[in-house]
């Protein structure tokens, strides 16, 4: 069993690596291609105004732990009648965030937007017409939920691999539409990207009612059923509502003082940044299900085991690919975009700290989701609102906008020691050897892998051999080390 178990994590894995190559390989072209036909302000405008949308993400975010969490735990149980049940209720579910979504975004986001945002009255009226194409890029998204979170709970890694193909050969079919059009290039945009998300949407759904029994709607809701699961929502969404409160508020608070183009600037690093740590969401999205699928049978043993590889091997496949960023950022910015907006290396240089933290943060989310005792989101929320206050007080003192992400990496390492802290309470474990074995495992790595290539770097030309050879030297540190 393990070893059969061992191959679909590492088939998974595999399927969804070649899923993140595709992607970020498009993705370093169009990104390129689109800021430099849409111009600093209106790809500042574009992310910022999605944005404010996001800043809605709060009502669905929950929704994606527990649809995902209750429809493995079932499978793990082998309860075909109970899946059934638990994938018709997470619909309804959704229909009714999408509705209270909708009463939300076209009231107090759209005042928001055209009283509080700083966006040129020239861009105003196409500013309005990206925030309604992203609602109806967002409700596609989150009435896509049960049927994505069915895939990951089957274990069906490999269909993610071919529609994000699909997805990606579509915005570039979008990129050269942009560059040969006349009309408002951003509304087009925004207009385009729905349209993709929503051929998406229907080819997931598609697939999973031609494979997946349980994902047929039945009007059979179980009241208890529903009631557990608003429940785990409810507290899965008071920690959830901190990450996109933060990362949105912050956003804002960067556009009030300094306007859409340093927004801009944290948009490429956000978006540099999430193509790198694809590769390692991808392998803990593989591991995800077996955590769940071990607790549900009852052999913890064997799930603290996978918690601890899979947080410690999250950090060390990120390294790879985070050291020779870090190292020559500025170089690799100016390569792939030409033209540079104003603070993006500093920004790109500590959102990669954080997402290495991250790294090792998610397998451990993940085994007290299991459990299904989520009070400590409460815990989690309170530390990730801190962000915003204390940003505001650092950006209204006269400080540069990424000091924010000073203040980000502190705030993330005291959410890893609580969610560490809370699951030792649910499950007990050695707190000391996680923290040694893990933690500090992977920090010795970084500072001793860092070393070598740091100060060769200074006598290596910024030249494109010149960064493939710095490749090869982080990467033999690494391994080394």
């Amino acid at each position: 069993m393990s070893h059969n178990t061992n191959k679909r994590i590492a088939q998974n894995t595999l399927f969804l690596y070649f899923r993140t190559l595709v992607i970020l390989l498009v993705s370093l072209y169009t990104s390129r291609v689109v800021l430099n036909v849409l111009g600093i302000d209106d790809y500042g405008i574009y992310n910022v105004v999605g944005g404010i949308v996001l800043m809605f993400q709060f009502l669905n975010v929950g929704m994606i732990d527990v649809s995902q969490r209750f429809l493995t735990y079932e499978l793990g149980k082998n309860d075909g009648q109970q899946l059934q049940k638990v994938f018709s209720t997470s619909l309804i579910i959704h229909l009714i965030i999408i509705f209270f979504l909708l009463i939300l975004a076209e009231t107090v986001g759209l005042w928001f937007l055209n009283h509080k945002m700083n966006i040129p009255t020239s861009r105003i009226i196409a500013a309005n017409w990206v925030f309604q194409f992203s609602i109806l890029t967002f409700i596609i998204k989150i009435f896509s939920v049960p049927y994505n979170a069915s895939i990951v709970a089957h274990e069906h890694m490999k269909v993610y691999a071919y529609v994000s193909i699909l997805e990606v050969i579509l915005q570039l079919a979008i990129v050269f539409l942009l560059k040969g059009s006349a009309s408002d290039k951003l509304i087009l945009y925004a207009i385009l990207m729905s349209f993709v998300t929503l051929l998406v949407s229907i080819t997931y759904t598609l697939y999973c009612k031609k494979y997946f029994k349980e994902c047929k709607f039945r009007n059979d809701i179980d009241k208890q059923l529903l009631h557990k699961m608003l429940s785990f929502a409810g507290w899965s969404f008071l920690g959830n509502i901190g990450y996109s409160l933060k990362m949105q508020g912050i956003n804002i608070l960067i556009n009030l003082f300094f306007g859409p183009a340093v927004n801009a600037a944290r948009g490429v690093a956000y978006q540099v940044n999430a193509g790198i740590y694809n590769f390692v969401s991808n392998f803990q999205i593989a591991m995800k299900p077996q955590i769940t699928k071990r607790y549900a049978m009852g052999d913890t043993n064997s799930m603290m085991v996978l918690v601890h590889n899979s947080s410690r091997y999250s950090f060390f496949l990120l390294l790879y690919l985070t050291l020779p960023v870090l190292i020559k950022t500025p170089y690799i910015l100016h390569l792939w975009l030409g033209i540079v907006p104003e603070y993006t290396v500093m920004f790109l240089r500590l959102v990669l700290i954080v997402t290495l933290i991250n790294s090792i943060t998610g397998p451990v989310a993940t085994a007290i989701q299991a459990k299904g005792k989520i009070l400590f989101q409460t815990i989690i929320l309170v530390i990730t609102l801190l962000d915003i206050p204390i940003s505001y007080i650092v950006l209204k003192s006269g400080y540069p906008p990424y000091t924010v992400m000073y203040i980000s990496i502190l705030t993330e390492l005291i959410a890893l020691i609580a969610r560490i802290w809370i699951l030792n309470a649910l499950i007990p474990m050695h707190i000391s050897n996680f923290i040694i074995e893990v933690i500090g495992r992977s920090l010795l790595v970084f500072i001793l892998a860092a070393i070598i290539p740091t100060g060769l770097s200074q006598y290596i030309p910024d030249t494109f051999t010149g960064f493939i050879l710095i490749c090869i030297i982080t990467v033999s540190s690494t391994t080394i080390v």
